[in-house]
């Protein structure tokens, strides 16, 4: 089944792009959704945002190449909250994409294969793109 049969995209190359929150509980199983039956193979990205007192969100943008349409997914973790299921299972190339949320944002992704930072030394303290993070956090020179 095509996706423009399924979701109502249009044809003739114009671009279809769709958004959808879901809760967190239902993260992976949304992204399982979109890559086997509506045939959005490509994870585009995978990122999150601090919005301070409503928590972090965090977002995915999988696409359908043949068929010219976008899903992006977005989940809200909810304040004090970092726990998020892993997409590595769906997505391969989420991988490292997780890796960077975990390090920049402090979010577990829960069945990841390999969570560790990935972009700062591993004794960094914190987690830079956190709000609450003070820009002038003392850290060790570069090395």
């Amino acid at each position: 089944m095509l996706i423009q049969d399924r979701l109502g995209a249009p044809a003739g190359g114009e671009e279809r792009a769709l958004v959808v929150t879901v809760p967190a509980a239902q993260w992976r199983e949304l992204a399982g959704f979109a890559k086997e039956t509506l045939g959005c193979r490509y994870l585009s990205f995978l990122s999150a945002v601090d919005w301070k007192e409503e928590g972090l969100e965090v977002m995915a943008r999988v696409e359908n190449l043949d068929d010219n349409v976008s899903l992006t997914v977005k989940t809200r973790l909810g304040p004090g909250e970092s726990h998020c299921q892993s997409l590595v299972a769906v997505y391969r190339g989420a991988d490292w994409m997780e890796r960077e949320c975990y390090d920049m944002f402090g979010i577990r992704f829960d069945g990841h294969p390999d969570l560790r930072r990935i972009l700062l030394p591993q004794d960094w303290e914190g987690h830079p793109l956190l709000k609450s993070y003070a820009v002038d956090t003392p850290h060790p020179p570069y090395r």
